[in-house]
């Protein structure tokens, strides 16, 4: 697993390492698959011992996110629709992964998934739109 992201995303919320209240979350590319690992702790729970649905989206959305910019093209989420199917626990390990569904001129559009490792129970899965940035 290497982190080959330029200094441009080290405050970022999910993957910065200089964010000191943030994820930390690590992604990496696998082929055609773009991947990452979320351990949710106590601080990252919604209501009754939990993950926050909102913290679940923010990985879901930067897997798609990095599936870009771990191949040096920069976008913005413009939309992004997200089905969650299981509730997720602090202390589970969560596996991310993402993959390219289409582009059409600046729009990509990606799909994401998340999963418990531990049973390979699907909690949640979104798609989104990206527009990709015409600076370098």
């Amino acid at each position: 697993m290497a982190d080959n992201k330029p200094n441009i995303a080290n405050k970022c919320f999910v993957c910065g390492p200089d964010n000191s209240s943030g994820l930390k979350l690590i992604f990496w590319l696998d082929g055609d698959i773009c991947r990452s690992e979320y351990i949710p702790d106590a601080d990252h729970i919604g209501y009754d011992n939990l993950v926050h649905g909102g913290l679940i989206y923010s990985a879901l959305d930067d897997v798609m996110a990095n599936w870009l910019f771990l191949r040096n093209r920069f976008a913005v989420t413009a939309k992004c629709e997200i089905r969650y199917r299981a509730p997720a626990k602090p202390g589970e390990k969560i596996l991310l992964e993402s993959s390219h569904i289409s582009t059409k001129r600046l729009i990509v559009i990606l799909q994401a998934r998340a999963t418990r490792a531990a049973d390979k129970k699907l909690i949640a899965e979104a798609t989104g739109t990206f527009m990709l940035s015409t600076k370098k």
